[in-house]
């Protein structure tokens, strides 16, 4: 049993060395003759062979095997591949698709044809009602085809950028009521100020002097808020200011003004609807007022200090130009730029009240030297007492006309505080009666073309104060 065992191993290593030596022979060509006796590949040496553990290395097919290897390129299986001839359908297109196609290029050009004509169309001669509109005169209007059609390009956004109307006020007052000069005045550090302290938190400070120069200056111009600020926020402050309406003739906020580059809000003048010839703009930020700096005052700005003097002291120079009938204040706020106006219109005032008293002297003593007085008819002397006194220039005599309307209007507004006190908050009731407390109800108010005014008290109603005289 054992020999039976031993001859069975023989056997298996008989074979598996034949299937070796068949795996490493070429195969026959039936076409040639009988195969040739080719002696058996020598092994390679000892140093040349590749370890099946190497990881560098990989195995490599040997060639002129029949043996399936997995060891292949796709690149040269896909260049093995032979072309049949037939046209490839990814370049191809559909019928409907070139339709589609030659359709978005005839609407492209029929885009850019109209884009053209309306580039030329906008380029035309400026035309009546768009001179009347921008308030120019054929002069004063843009003259080549590239500045109007850009100027008309342009007006297309102007609803974002420009006022929210064309004319910010409306015609001026006629009657007693009629001030032949506009006062523009800012809000913000210049009538009041922001304060913080621990006791009370931030708080607005009202400028000290701000009621006289108000009520004062009201008989001279015709007193316009405009601020930067919006009405919500403004509007309490100026309630504050001016309670019964007296003096504030318009309020003007910041959706009168125009935006620049980069949302900058600048006032405008040419929307005012005024003579600019006799507008004056008080501000302290001179960004604001960059459209018109001729027409600008730029004063400091108030940081709260209770013992200032400041918009008191520009009470002089503001009246001299209504008192005189400046016909253009624009030259004469250019002539004080970026000087002191205060000190130095009190220089010129000063000047000019001693031109007027060597003036009165020189006539004074013309007529001593010229004729007899009563008090040399009685052996007196003719030579004119020290003790008399030059009389008031005709601004001071001004002066003290507005002073004495002044002081009459405070007297009238004191005998009838009550009453007016009472008018307010009437019309406050009033008003938030007719307010809706429902949204059905805010819907049914705008439908209905808003809230009905309140009906007018039975009593009767004080009348204004007495104009100023002039």
């Amino acid at each position: 049993m054992l020999q039976a065992a031993i001859r069975a191993s023989a056997t298996r290593g008989v074979a598996r060395q034949s299937v070796r030596c068949l795996a490493t022979k070429p195969p026959r060509n039936p076409a040639s003759g009988p195969a040739e006796s080719t002696p058996a590949p020598r092994p390679p040496p000892a140093d040349d062979v590749v370890s099946p553990t190497d990881p560098g290395e990989a195995p490599k097919p040997i060639p002129g095997s029949s043996v399936p290897s997995l060891d292949f390129s796709p690149g040269e299986e896909d260049a093995r591949q032979e072309r049949t001839g037939a046209k490839s359908s990814k370049d191809s297109l559909s019928s409907i698709e070139r339709r589609r196609r030659f359709m978005g290029r005839v609407s492209f050009a029929f885009m850019l044809a109209g884009a053209g004509a309306a580039t030329w169309y906008m380029g035309r001669p400026w035309e009546e009602d768009e001179l009347r509109a921008k308030k120019m005169s054929p002069e004063e209007a843009t003259q080549s085809r590239w500045e109007r059609t850009k100027s008309r390009f342009t007006g297309l956004f102007d609803t974002f950028t420009e006022p929210l109307w064309p004319e910010l006020l409306p015609p001026p007052l006629q009657g007693p009521m009629y001030r032949p000069y506009t006062l523009l005045v800012s809000v913000d550090d210049l009538l009041v100020t922001s304060t913080w302290d621990r006791q009370h938190g931030w708080r607005t400070a009202k400028r000290p002097g701000v009621d006289y120069f108000l009520a004062y200056l009201s008989q001279f111009y015709e007193i316009v808020i405009f601020t930067t600020q919006y009405h919500y926020t403004a509007m309490p402050i100026i309630d504050k200011l001016d309670p019964y309406q007296f003096y504030i003739i318009h309020r003007l906020f910041r959706d009168a003004c125009r935006s620049e580059k980069g949302g900058q809000p600048v006032k405008d003048l040419k929307y005012l609807n005024r003579d600019l010839s006799k507008v004056v703009l008080l501000d302290t930020h001179p960004e604001h007022v960059s459209p018109n700096p001729e027409n600008a005052i730029i004063l400091p700005k108030w940081k709260g200090d209770p013992k200032d003097r400041g918009l008191i002291a520009m009470i002089p120079f503001l009246e001299s130009i209504a008192i005189f009938k400046t016909p253009d204040v624009r030259p004469v706020l250019q002539a004080y730029a970026g000087k002191n106006i205060p000190i130095e219109f009190a220089k010129t005032e000063a000047e000019m009240k001693r031109k007027h008293i060597e003036e009165w002297e020189h006539s004074k003593k013309g007529l001593s030297r010229g004729g007899w007085t009563l008090s040399g008819l009685f052996g007196g002397s003719s030579e004119p007492s020290p003790a008399s006194q030059a009389p008031l220039t005709y601004l001071e005599q001004k002066r003290l006309e507005a002073q004495r309307q002044y002081l009459e209007e405070q007297e009238y507004l004191r005998q009838n505080k009550e009453n007016f006190d009472r008018l307010i908050k009437e019309e406050q009731e009033a008003m938030a009666r007719e307010m809706p407390s429902t949204f059905w109800g805010a819907a049914q108010a705008i439908l209905a073309g808003g809230p009905q005014p309140p009906p007018q008290p039975s009593s009767q109603q004080p009348s204004a104060p007495p104009a100023a005289s002039k």
